[in-house]
């Protein structure tokens, strides 16, 4: 975490106890005026009292949003990307990216997710890593990365948690996808050529070892679960990084965005 995550978070979990100390004095101060013998509060106490258990309310429904509601929304979002490096006759290419599903025992987006993918019409699908949370999830993980990968060639990358905590898991075993694992592939997508890079987590000191071979004059894509290398793949002409792991912030709030991405670029590359 940067120190100035550390310091947004502790900024926030300071004013969260504030809010929430200052909302159960107001109750408890409302009720021994409404209920005992104590005396009635001024206006401003009032009003001062009314802000701070609506923002006490806000919070509860933020964290019931967080936990109900946000993790089962499924949101399509379209990106256009023109290149000199394919040919002027060359009909739209598309590529779908999905990333860290973190899957559990209970399914969230996992079934609906490869319905969606396939209503794009995708000519290749690619995946950036942290697949399961639990060795619980892995069977629904794999049953929603099976589904996908009939829809169009499906490219996967490890994350840190495919890595650090999983590595002794199958996670992409006997499915037909193609993991990248510090390993580049030419794809033909009808008639044009493209590139496609990647590597885990634990290969991350090797991309000019990968993409240095690379066409320059061919479209090129690199898949890195971090968006942390992005400075260095720009210097081999990749044309573009898709990366994962920020999660639009792991800790965020409305309007403001990420506190914390555990990137560092921190807000940069929240999303």
């Amino acid at each position: 975490m940067l120190p100035e995550e550390r310091i947004r978070v502790l900024i926030f979990l300071a004013s969260v106890a504030a809010v929430y100390v200052f909302a159960a004095g107001s109750l408890i101060r409302l009720a021994i005026a409404r209920f005992g013998s104590g005396p009635r509060p001024i206006k401003a106490q009032k009003w001062f009292g009314a802000v701070v258990c609506g923002a006490a309310l806000i919070g509860i429904g933020c964290l019931v949003y967080g936990y109900f509601v946000e993790p089962y929304r499924l949101t399509v979002r379209k990106v256009e990307i023109r290149t000199s490096k394919l040919r002027p006759d060359t009909a739209s290419i598309r590529i779908a990216q999905i990333s860290d599903l973190h899957s559990d025992s209970t399914p969230r987006l996992e079934e609906k997710l490869p319905q969606i993918l396939a209503e794009q019409k995708p000519d290749i699908i690619v995946y950036t890593g942290d697949s399961i949370n639990s060795p619980e999830g892995l069977p629904v993980f794999r049953n929603c990365l099976t589904k996908i990968s009939k829809i169009a060639p499906t490219y996967v990358v490890k994350g840190n948690w495919d890595v650090w905590y999983w590595s002794k898991q199958d996670l992409f075993g006997d499915i037909d996808v193609k993991e990248l694992n510090g390993t580049s592939e030419k794809v033909d997508i009808r008639g044009s050529e493209i590139w496609l890079a990647g590597m885990p987590v634990d290969k991350g000191g090797k991309v000019a070892e990968l993409l240095e071979p690379l066409p320059k004059d061919k479209f090129s894509v690199f898949l890195y679960h971090y968006p942390d290398e992005i400075e260095n793949v720009a210097n081999y002409g990749v044309d573009l990084y898709c990366s994962g792991h920020t999660h639009g912030g792991q800790i965020a709030l409305p309007l403001y965005g990420a506190l914390v991405t555990f990137s560092k670029y921190g807000k940069r590359f929240e999303g």
